[in-house]
């Protein structure tokens, strides 16, 4: 850890997602001072006017600037951890967006991935604490993912390691919005629910709930979601052999519903030399977790 961190009062981590930015200001130790939650709509760069009011009110309440500042965003983020480099199709105005002279910080802005930031917070304050290889899957609309292997956070030549919602599971399916064919994204993620339950669900919460009420039609096609996240789980174990996988999201809210069936599959696929098996846990830091995450990188703690 830095020496200067000692003297620092309040850090800032800010998560800008695509309807809303939650942010927190937070001690060096993890302490949470404030928070908010903002929604936005995504049009004339709104979330961007909304971003720089949410920095000024969170700091206002803390007393004055904060001495170190983070933000994560969806996306890969540039070179010089100043912005986002690449990210299609919505937010509009995000790409190649200098954030340290948008929000007139007086110290740069660190910037990077949302789903980065989602495993630095479970590691440095959630279901990861203390472990070194880990990885997160953030289970929602679609399926981000993050990796740490050693204590380093993957991030590979241009910032896509880490994007394991696009394992492909099913080469001969249709390809998602990364080219990959059959993506574990497009077996469970929320946005390809209604496609691949005939029209039946509109979210995978309706589905759990079918299944609950012990709708057999209902569980087949849930089953086939989940046991498509043990295979691509399974793969993860054995390219990065993570010590845990964490599971976050609007899916994994799901509970025992989810983690009953998938370890059950994993029984079935995983390797484990010596009987050791990964452990299954459920993210313990919610909404805010990209937020914390994203403190945690301004305070270089995983670098």
């Amino acid at each position: 850890m830095n020496s200067e961190l000692g003297t620092l009062n309040f850090v800032l981590g800010i998560d800008l997602g695509g309807t809303s930015i939650k942010a927190v200001a937070v001690t060096p130790a993890g302490e949470l001072l404030a928070q908010q939650n903002v929604s936005f709509v995504d049009q004339d760069m709104e979330w961007a006017v909304k971003t720089r009011a949410v920095a000024q009110q969170l700091q206002a309440s803390c007393g004055g600037d904060a001495s170190r500042l983070g933000l994560s965003a969806p996306g890969l983020a540039a070179a010089d951890g100043r912005g986002i480099a690449f990210m299609p199709g919505r937010l509009f105005g995000l790409e190649g967006l200098d954030w340290t002279d948008y929000l007139g910080a007086t110290q740069p802005v660190r910037v990077l991935n949302d789903a980065y930031a989602a495993l630095l917070g479970e590691v440095w304050l959630g279901a990861a604490r203390g472990l070194k290889n880990v990885c997160l899957l953030t289970l929602g609309t679609g399926v981000g993912g993050a990796a740490m292997v050693d204590g380093h956070l993957l991030r590979g030549a241009m910032g896509r390691a880490g994007h394991l919602g696009h394992t492909v599971v099913d080469w001969l399916g249709p390809r998602d919005t990364c080219n990959a064919p059959g993506s574990l994204e497009l077996f469970i993620g929320n946005k390809t629910i209604h496609e691949r339950t005939g029209g039946r669900f509109a979210t995978t919460h309706a589905l759990v709930a079918a299944v609950e009420s012990g709708d057999k039609e209902a569980e087949t096609m849930w089953l086939k979601s989940v046991r498509a996240l043990a295979c691509a789980v399974a793969s993860f174990v054995n390219i990065l052999d993570p010590e845990a996988v964490i599971l976050g999201g609007g899916i994994a809210r799901a509970g025992r519903m989810l983690f009953e069936p998938l370890r059950e599959f994993l029984d079935e696929v995983e390797w484990r030399p010596g009987g050791r098996k990964v452990q299954l846990l459920p993210a313990q830091l919610g909404e805010m977790a990209g937020a914390f995450g994203a403190a945690a990188h301004a305070l270089e703690k995983f670098d």
